[in-house]
């Protein structure tokens, strides 16, 4: 039998096709992306669980508004200083050792709270669930840069991040059960014991790529796909000449309080005002938090769709984050709401404004600095929030336990975003990439 010309071509194109098959990938690096998510969802829960219980904890250990003030700025002192070390030590011991300790020390801290019976108890404890928390962000990063190639791993990061959200929601709809159910002390025992099974998933899963033997050679090789550049760090003290980098960070220190607010005096603020019990605030409090995941994919998008439209990157920027800046502004009537529902709108609308704002606002830092740079901006205006957070929790403390009122502080809260914003137009009248010198 004779086989014509097309039939060679056909089956010498099907040998080329069969050869140049590519193998399988593989998906062993989105279960490590997997248990970044729930780490970051524990990290939320923990840390909530104080603000939540707060109105049972204050007539239980007997602290006034002033000395809850100082629990708080316990742990934002401890996160702040944390976001000056962890970062060094995940690179002296890795993500496997360094992320396991940081989660062990702020599982340690959640449940100490058990413990405690005065202010400087819970302070003490939170201090130390300060320190180990602040080391989340940094290693899950870290591991993001280690596993994915470039292209995904903003996805990779929106992923894992979203636990914050997460962990927000399920926090006021778990804890009160449980305190309710079993007592004040085991909602500390019960959440804070959750990140040692996660330490344990950790240390029998994760292994850097080079190590682990679960990831095929496939995935490997995509996971190494990009070329290699050198990224040179630039010292923090440098960066600290340019007005752009005190753009950001003044930004931060500005509106990042605003919701360590939210997080610790909103659930006080809907027992003091309308008396609701720790089992009846869950559901505004869920209805808060959705509200700022929408926000924050809201921000962003707005911001995106001004920009496809024609407008200038620093044009389009600036207007979605104005736009959010006016959103928080009715926040200053909240005290004032004559139902739990319309104050739980006057919430929501701010904490969505919050998201969409600091989605804009963290997008800036690609927008003036080289890549190189921003990982290093992004931990200074991290390291500024936390410092405004200690600010606004002390304040908090002494505004409450003087005139009995949450007015004043929901000025500051609507007034926050606009001046934080006049201060990045004079610093940064315009968002484009700067040249670091030498």
């Amino acid at each position: 039998m004779f086989k014509n010309k097309n039939s060679n071509n056909i089956e010498g194109k099907l040998m080329q096709e069969t050869l140049n098959v590519k193998p399988k990938i593989g998906y062993y690096r989105w279960t490590i992306c997997a248990l970044l998510f729930f780490a970051t969802t524990i990290n939320y829960i923990d840390r909530q669980v104080l603000g939540i219980l707060a109105p049972v904890l204050e007539k239980e250990i007997g602290w006034n508004e002033i000395e809850y003030g100082y629990i708080v700025t316990a742990f934002q002192a401890a996160y702040a200083l944390g976001m000056l070390l962890v970062g060094r030590m995940m690179d002296l011991l890795g993500t496997k050792r360094g992320y396991s300790i940081s989660v062990f020390v702020w599982s340690v801290a959640a449940m100490a709270h058990a413990l405690a019976r005065s202010a400087l108890g819970f302070g003490s404890a939170r201090f130390f669930l300060g320190l180990g928390e602040a080391g989340n962000f940094p290693a899950a990063i870290k591991t993001v840069a280690e596993w994915f190639p470039k292209k995904e791993r903003a996805l990779a990061t929106g992923i894992f991040n979203a636990g914050s959200n997460v962990g927000a929601i399920i926090a006021p709809l778990v804890v009160p059960w449980i305190a309710v159910t079993y007592g004040w002390q085991e909602a500390f025992i019960i959440t804070g014991a959750i990140g040692f099974i996660w330490v344990l998933f950790w240390w029998f899963l994760y292994e850097v790529p080079s190590k682990q033997k679960r990831l095929s050679k496939a995935e490997y090789e995509y996971i190494h796909s990009d070329p290699v550049e050198p990224m040179e760090k630039i010292p923090w003290v440098k960066l600290f000449t340019y007005k752009q980098t005190w753009a950001f960070a003044i930004g931060k220190f500005l509106t990042d309080p605003i919701w360590w607010f939210y997080l610790y005096w909103v659930p006080k603020f809907l027992h003091q005002n309308y008396g609701l019990s720790i089992m009846q605030m869950g559901p505004p409090l869920v209805v808060i938090y959705i509200s700022a995941d929408v926000g924050s994919i809201l921000g962003g998008w707005l911001s995106s769709f001004f920009i496809k439209r024609g407008w200038s990157v620093n044009k389009g920027r600036k207007i979605a984050m104005l736009i959010c800046a006016i959103s928080v502004v009715p926040i200053v009537f909240a005290s004032q709401a004559t139902s739990v529902w319309l104050a739980v709108a006057l919430l929501s609308l701010a904490t969505a404004a919050h998201q969409g704002w600091s989605a804009n606002l963290f997008t800036t830092t690609s927008d003036m600095f080289p890549r190189r740079a921003v990982g290093s901006v992004v931990g200074i205006g991290g390291m500024a929030g936390a410092i405004g957070g200690m600010f606004i929790a002390t304040a908090a403390g002494f505004i409450l336990e003087l005139t009995k009122s949450y007015v004043a502080l929901f000025i500051i809260c609507g007034s926050a975003y606009l001046l934080a914003l006049a201060i990045i137009q004079m610093l940064a009248p315009k968002l484009q990439q700067i040249e670091l010198k030498d």
